[in-house]
């Protein structure tokens, strides 16, 4: 079941299914790219299988609770750029959750493992 109840995209959730204008999904929401002193959304961070892309917020139509509509076919969905600035990090909290020496060590001294967003594809 779906929820088409409209959210704001501050409200979007990682992992959220991106939607083309035919319904088909394109990909899940990575990150979502924004000003927040200036209250302006600049667009969405998609992961596909291609990797990463870029979806400018003029084609982004709609952020809902269980889906996220954009207004590109799924030809120009398969053309989509790769994000662009600097890169975006995560910290990995399963990282050092093995029991060999180097993650006990991380556990030791609480070192987070931070994953860089290009190197996950």
């Amino acid at each position: 079941m779906t929820d088409d109840t409209p959210i704001s995209y501050e409200a979007a959730a990682l992992g959220t299914p991106v939607l083309s204008s035919a319904g088909t999904q394109i990909g899940t929401l990575e990150h979502v790219l924004q000003v927040p002193e200036l209250d302006v959304f600049d667009g969405i961070v998609i992961t596909t299988g291609a990797g990463l892309r870029f979806i400018d917020a003029d084609h982004v139509q709609q952020f809902t609770r269980s889906h996220i509509t954009c207004g590109i076919d799924d030809s120009q969905a398969a053309q989509l750029p790769p994000p662009q600035g600097a890169p975006v990090y995560h910290v990995d909290a399963l990282a050092d959750s093995g029991q060999n020496l180097h993650d006990v060590v991380g556990r030791l001294f609480r070192r987070p493992h931070w994953v860089r967003e290009d190197d996950q594809s």
